[in-house]
């Protein structure tokens, strides 16, 4: 099952789990309605029902009104409470992480397994095409991790202090496979919505308990008052009835986890090609002395978003987040012999025995010494089949690219300033009089310390491959990311001066821009719902857009739509004229364009493969054009495998 069928499977179960969700918390508030009827009127005295047999009462029925306002009341705590989490919650993984106690590793890793990880999970993302996410770590001498987030733009990882030091490089790639997997495939969406929903029937609970305290405090002062035992029945009522909403409601979370658990497994080793890297690491869970426990405080908030089972349950069978370690091991390597290796978080990492990769990557090396004037179509789209579900030979292209990377670029990367310097440094012209202009269009825009860093980094951005500019751009996110409203915002406003001085606006340039918006803003909008028929205007701008960017003549515009026709025959296309394509109805069109059903976009992408390699091949920067607009439909594509190096951008 690929990237764009598993985001399918996502948004639909999504849309079960929301109803079945909506069902139980209606059913939940009916029937605490009607409870709370009957005690307010047991209690109350007052507006009640009578069955009669003769002249014996023997039920007491409460009034449907006191029912109704009861029931508003209930559903006005749980969506309250909901909403106060999912506001919480809204900064995306970052406020998971920081739930947790984590740290922040990327700009600041403080020793050598940090870094080690950090390389790790900087590879995955070059690899897959993706940005790469926050890294938090978590003083927990347990083997844990997790990925959190609203979207991939906000999403971060986490791992556990026991997991850095006892893991072994490619046991650490499996983890982060795993991780990396549970954020392409939708699942941190979801997760978050259940920890929200449960939160918000929780909450009845929390309240029931409060009562119930007080109740015993007043029952204690005053005998012959009888609100204290009406309280006290309320707050029985409440408790009994909000900690049974979360039970059920944990039996739905745990359910939905475990699935999505065999599914990251299965993803992780599709990626790495080593079998023996995730099952090793969750061997090693087995043999920790520690498991994989985590000691925060709010550790049980999120337990369904663990690599690993991360608190106990007293009802492991039913309420387990996670499918049994044997069980899970078994999938992945069938002839395990069911022994788990000891490990003690006290003791030293032997050193790691396995090939460096960075040697194993060595035909890269190769292909890279030659040279090359693009890429062909079955390049193309080989990239877009591993969307989403990167291959081992895409993580070896990433081990030699951050590998030959500058080293000036790469410190720059991992640091506020140096990051905004990338960017800017980007978006400068070739020597001439243009980068003057643009230099000193800058200089007052910036302080004497960030302009020293753009000049110091024009040397080794001019001889950056094109093909690594998004990678670059990828790997500076997190820097990014530190940054607070007011300095994107201003980031953003001298990236679009540059961009404009010369008077005209390049394709790649623009997107890059759109890039940076929306990772450093992440928007939040409605699941992909349309189909290629309903979106005809768009995708005809879009194409056409690419159809002129890689052409010289009209004709030749006319030619690269009409091939990429073929691969989208419900829409009808016409190459628009050039002043009705202006960037701001493309912004516009490729919004839209993100709300299409994840199996309408692979057409789309195909599309646009077919429009720009219209004359037999794809140049290096309609490759990198091509790559923006994808990571713009929410659709990361890894760079295009190619076998000779490209031109430098100048």
């Amino acid at each position: 099952m690929n990237f764009f069928e598993q985001q399918d499977r996502a948004q639909r179960n999504s849309g079960r789990l929301l109803i079945l969700m909506i069902l139980a918390v209606v059913s939940l508030i009916a029937l605490t309605s009607v409870v709370l009827g009957l005690v307010w009127q047991l209690f109350g005295q007052s507006h009640t029902s009578l069955w009669l047999a003769g002249d014996q009462a023997i039920g007491v029925l409460p009034s449907w009104r006191l029912v109704g306002m009861v029931a508003l009341a209930v559903i006005g705590v749980v969506l309250l409470g909901s909403l106060y989490k999912q506001l919480q919650l809204s900064r995306g993984g970052q406020a998971v992480a920081e739930r947790l106690g984590g740290r922040l590793l990327n700009l600041a890793p403080q020793s050598l397994d940090e870094q080690r990880l950090l390389n790790v999970v900087e590879e995955m993302a070059l690899a897959s095409g993706a940005p790469v996410p926050p890294v938090y770590v978590l003083d927990d001498v347990g083997i844990n991790a997790f990925a959190a987030g609203l979207t991939p733009q906000d999403a971060v990882i986490g791992i556990t202090r026991g997991a850095i030091s006892l893991l072994s490089r490619d046991e650490l790639q499996g983890v982060i496979a795993h991780e990396f997997s549970h954020i392409f495939h939708g699942d941190m969406r979801l997760n978050t919505r259940l920890v929200a929903v449960l939160h918000g029937i929780l909450l009845l609970g929390l309240i029931g308990g409060f009562l119930l305290r007080g109740s015993t405090r007043s029952r204690s002062r005053s005998s012959r008052d009888n609100s204290a035992a009406a309280i006290a029945a309320v707050g029985v009522t409440l408790w009994v009835l909000g900690y049974a909403g979360t039970f059920f409601g944990n039996l739905i979370k745990a359910a939905v986890s475990r699935q999505r658990e065999f599914l990251a497994d299965a993803s992780a080793v599709q990626f790495t090609r080593n079998p023996q890297s995730i099952a090793g690491a969750l061997q090693k869970i087995g043999g920790n002395q520690y498991g994989s426990q985590l000691r925060a405080g709010h550790a049980a908030e999120f337990s369904h978003m663990y690599f690993a089972a991360g608190i106990s349950q007293a009802l492991a069978g039913m309420l387990a987040t996670h499918p049994p370690l044997d069980e899970r091991i078994r999938r992945i390597t069938p002839d395990w012999d069911g022994r788990y290796p000891q490990v003690s978080s006290l003791s030293l990492l032997p050193a790691d025995a396995s090939p460096d990769p960075r040697t194993v990557a060595g035909g890269w090396d190769q292909a890279l010494a030659a040279s090359a004037l693009g890429f062909s179509a079955a390049a193309a789209t080989a990239a877009i089949a591993t969307i989403g579900e990167p291959q081992a030979a895409n993580l070896q292209q990433a081990h030699t690219v951050l590998d030959q990377l500058n080293p000036l670029l790469r410190q720059a990367a991992h640091h506020g300033s140096g990051a905004q310097a990338l960017l800017y440094g980007l978006l400068l012209a070739p020597p001439g009089a243009l980068r003057e202009q643009q230099l000193q269009l800058l200089q007052p825009l910036i302080n004497a310390e960030l302009m020293n860093t753009v000049h110091a980094l024009q040397q080794p951005l001019r001889q950056l491959p094109i093909s690594q500019r998004l990678s670059l751009l990828n790997l500076a996110m997190p820097a990014l990311k530190q940054l607070s409203t007011e300095q994107v915002a201003e980031l953003c406003g001298h990236m679009a001066r540059l961009i404009r001085a010369d008077g005209k606006v390049e394709l790649l340039e623009w997107t890059l821009l759109r890039i940076v918006e929306r990772n450093l803003a992440p928007n939040r909008g409605l699941s992909g719902h349309l189909q290629l028929l309903h979106v005809n205007t768009e995708v005809q701008l879009l194409l056409s857009f690419l159809a002129r960017a890689g052409s010289v003549t009209p004709e030749q515009a006319q030619a690269a739509l009409a091939h990429a026709a073929s691969e989208v025959p419900s829409v009808s296309l016409s190459l628009l004229p050039a002043v009705q394509s202006d960037l701001h109805a493309l912004e516009a069109a490729l919004k839209r364009l993100n709300q299409l059903q994840p199996l309408q976009k692979p057409r789309l992408l195909k599309a646009m493969v077919r429009c720009i390699e219209h004359d037999g091949r794809i140049e290096v920067v309609e490759a990198e054009v091509l790559r923006a607009v994808a990571d713009l439909l929410d659709c990361p594509m890894p760079p295009l495998m190619h076998t000779t190096v490209e031109p430098l951008l100048s």
